[in-house]
């Protein structure tokens, strides 16, 4: 059904297409509506909204933390932490650096030591039995130092090469100066990441190929005309919509072998919601139901049923409409037609059932002064308590005990009355026949909420309960 009525709107709008990419368009598409006086605009949304020439990629950003642990993070997380990254990198680095300077100088200063004293230096290696430990003796050397300098050539200690140590220990001086700054200044550090950041992209970056920019993903806004309409479900599940409220329900026609389920008088810009066995709730808009020609379409058709549901029951109203819910194990509560409304196609979980419960025929009714609710067991027991004894859900649950039920014992039926309330029951000859409480007659089985109840009239049936 929407892949046609998708389709209707296309062939509606849209005339011809043509493919005029080349050499001198690498993609050019040309799009020609089928009048000329349609709005560019909103032909070009109506494109964009229902073709993939507009879409989006989802990504999966997903990356090791500095805590060494794979995790899923926003782009803002990603950056933050990126950038501690390099923070801790150049530290690091640094750190690293200023070793290598210190260790160098050390055996820089050592050499000088042996070209300021290179005679002396060469008679102690010459006449010592054990150089090494005399030199750290005569000169104050590390044993470091002591080995570096047994193992190097007598030409590196030339007057020229001494220059050359001079020289290269004021250089490493002042680069251990800069270092030794760099570490204790973090501010000094940051902005060397900074610098450093800008030389990569000058020298690696390219140009943006891609705008990114915040934008508003086109859409069509469809107006629906608000009026009467008449939702009518079939007991095999097929759905459809009539014009106007009071429609004759006789004389609507259903396919072979099914029959009338259920019906509402609602407005079109109303929403239908489909619960299944499991307590899932799914909306489809009134305005999206086939009009009454033909028998309809499958419910399962509109909506995306969980692996292994099936359709419950279907309710269709206003938002602001309550609902009863309640369970075969006695549990209920009270919400908006509203609340169980979702955005999504797969719906939202809304009640909770226990192993072995089902759930009930929804109670709709609006909100007045001095209302009650009756309850009704599959043996025949009846409840009547104030409506205000129930909680309200608006998020859906589990909710409060209805009626207390003994081992073995269901929750049959629910109703919400003020004045009357009517019983389907049978007679002793197998007669069915309807049974009504008055105001004054059902105050025998009033109670609170969560009793069991007394015997009500005659033998009655499970579903059957009416209220007025």
């Amino acid at each position: 059904a929407d892949q046609a009525q998708l389709k209707a709107v296309m062939l509606g709008a849209l005339d011809r297409v043509r493919d005029e990419s080349g050499k001198d368009a690498p993609v050019r598409l040309v799009f020609e509506p089928k009048s000329r006086n349609q709005d560019v605009t909103e032909f070009a949304n109506l494109l964009l909204a229902h073709t993939s020439l507009e879409t989006s990629s989802s990504i999966n950003l997903v990356m090791i933390g500095l805590d060494g642990r794979p995790g899923q993070k926003n782009l803002a997380d990603i950056l933050h932490e990126w950038g501690r990254f390099r923070v801790v990198t150049v530290r690091r680095r640094t750190a690293h650096r200023l070793g290598q300077v210190d260790d160098r100088i050390h055996i820089l200063e050592g050499r000088h030591i042996v070209f300021l004293n290179i005679d002396e230096v060469i008679r102690i290696i010459r006449e010592s039995d054990e150089p090494k430990p005399a030199l750290i003796a005569r000169f104050d050397l590390s044993d470091r130092q002591a080995e570096d300098i047994l193992e190097i050539r007598l030409r590196q200690l030339a007057r020229l090469e001494g220059i050359k140590i001079e020289r290269e220990l004021a250089e490493l001086h002042g680069e251990k100066t800069e270092l030794e700054a760099l570490l204790a200044n973090e501010g000094k550090l940051r902005r060397l990441v900074i610098k450093e950041i800008r030389a990569d992209a000058d020298k690696y970056g390219d140009a943006r190929r891609t705008l990114v920019e915040e934008a508003v993903r086109a859409g069509v806004t469809q107006t629906v005309v608000d009026e009467p309409v008449t939702v009518i479900v079939s007991e095999k599940g097929w759905v459809r919509c009539r014009s106007g409220h009071g429609v004759d329900l006789a004389n609507v026609a259903f396919k072979d072998g099914d029959r009338l389920g259920s019906a509402f008088e609602c407005r079109s810009v109303d929403s239908l919601v489909v619960l299944t066995d499991g307590g899932r709730a799914l909306t489809v808009a009134v305005a999206a139901l086939p009009d009454g020609r033909g028998n309809g379409v499958p419910l399962a058709s509109l909506i995306e049923l969980p692996s292994g549901s099936r359709v419950a029951h279907v309710v269709a109203g206003p938002p602001e409409r309550r609902v009863l819910l309640a369970s075969s194990d006695g549990y209920g509560f009270l919400c908006g037609l509203g609340d169980m409304i979702a955005s999504k196609r797969a719906g939202k979980q809304f009640v909770s059932l226990d192993a072995g419960a089902r759930l009930l025929q929804p109670v709709l009714f609006d909100p007045a002064e001095g209302q009650q609710l009756a309850a009704l067991s599959s043996t025949g027991r009846l409840l009547i308590f104030p409506l205000d004894q129930m909680k309200s859900l608006s998020g859906g649950g589990k909710g409060v005990i209805i009626m207390g039920l003994d081992d073995g014992e269901a929750l049959s039926a629910t109703c919400v009355f003020r004045h009357a309330l009517t019983l389907l029951a049978s007679t002793r000859g197998g007669k069915a026949v309807e049974l009504t409480v008055g105001p004054k007659d059902w105050e025998a089985w009033a109670g609170k909420r969560a009793r069991k109840g007394k015997p009500a009239p005659g033998r009655s049936e499970a579903g059957g309960l009416r209220g007025d």
